[in-house]
């Protein structure tokens, strides 16, 4: 059994060739496509988080919507940037909205990626520390979130509050249990994925990474899910990890399929550059019909290797299509695959 669930950019654009113009229209069809996929059996609801984008942004208010509207499917990032937050306000907002979803929340962060514009976390007010990079800062952002959300008190009380607290050091309210063993880290290296295992997150790997090998990106990103099984055995942790993968796949089975993407399947992988230092490989599409699209699935070797698979959607074309597309996936692919 694989999760599958999907990926949403959230794109919107006011063109007339968009079924998503506004950012309106963006959260709500968001929370739409969640309510559809969770009746048609999908595992998860998933949004990659943009700043100074035509993207979704802030995340929780989503979160929270979507949770309240749903009742089984699981809701996440993948992922948010965490050069752009604040560790400790992050903390509430998650623990809220995980409250309201019944602890159904996967939250799904990292580093970032190249952005909109020229170090736009400057202007949410963080700066890297002197000998830190931005890379750096985002990681340590991440630790001191790690930290909060094992719910220790580490603050001291008021002796004259306006309410009266608890015995001890306080910590930020509200606090939702289990929630620390839920967050994700994206990966993009070998790297980032060890060090993600020691300090016990779960792992996200999407369809681009650096081209450390040469290889195909499935090798090496099956490679990458290796190494950071290892390191989260030698770390000793005592549950279970969780690793997901996401792709493109898009099974044909009418004419509205065919014309959309019927030419969209049948290149390979790419080579490009995420900034003048890092060389990045980016992962093929797959289009097909639904025979053709097990064969080839069932050589991707980081799928076989993961046990969640995100399915990216365009959800500019709409609510009924991209749910039309999840129920193509689930109904005449995942099952001859044995991920159903």
């Amino acid at each position: 059994m694989k999760k599958i669930g999907f990926l949403s950019f959230g794109h919107w654009t006011p063109s007339a060739q968009s079924a998503t113009r506004s950012a309106a229209d963006a959260l709500l069809q968001s929370i739409e496509l969640a309510v559809a996929a969770e009746e048609l059996g999908a595992d998860g609801a998933y949004f990659r988080i943009h700043h100074f984008a035509r993207q979704l942004s802030a995340p929780f208010p989503l979160l929270a919507a979507v949770a309240a509207r749903t009742s089984k499917i699981e809701i996440g990032t993948g992922v948010i940037d965490m050069r752009y937050e604040n560790p400790l306000y992050m903390a509430e907002e998650a623990s809220v909205a995980d409250l309201i979803s019944g602890g159904r929340l996967q939250l799904g962060i990292s580093r970032g990626s190249p952005e909109q514009v020229i170090e736009g976390w400057r202007y949410f007010g963080y700066n890297p520390q002197e000998g830190e990079s931005d890379a750096d800062m985002g990681r340590r952002h991440t630790e001191a979130l790690l930290e909060v959300l094992r719910g220790e008190g580490f603050a001291k009380p008021n002796p004259q509050p306006m309410f009266p607290n608890p015995p001890g050091l306080l910590r930020p309210e509200p606090f939702s249990q289990g929630l620390r063993e839920r967050i994700w880290w994206g990966s993009g290296s070998d790297a980032t994925a060890v060090w993600a295992a020691k300090l016990g997150m779960n792992l996200q790997s999407s369809t681009l990474k650096d081209d450390e090998t040469g290889e195909p990106f499935h090798i090496q990103q099956a490679k990458q899910i290796r190494a950071y099984r290892a390191a989260w055995q030698e770390a000793g942790h005592q549950h279970q990890p969780r690793v997901s993968v996401s792709r493109s796949i898009f099974a044909l089975v009418n004419e509205q399929d065919r014309a959309w993407f019927g030419g969209s399947g049948q290149g390979g992988d790419q080579i490009g550059y995420l900034d003048e230092k890092t060389r990045a490989i980016f992962g093929r599409s797959y289009a097909a019909e639904p025979s053709r699209l097990i064969e080839q699935l069932a050589k991707d070797e980081a799928i076989a290797e993961a046990d969640t698979l995100l399915l990216t959607i365009p959800n500019q074309l709409g609510v009924d299509y991209c749910a039309h597309v999840l129920e193509a996936i689930l109904k005449h692919v995942a099952p001859e695959l044995g991920w159903r």
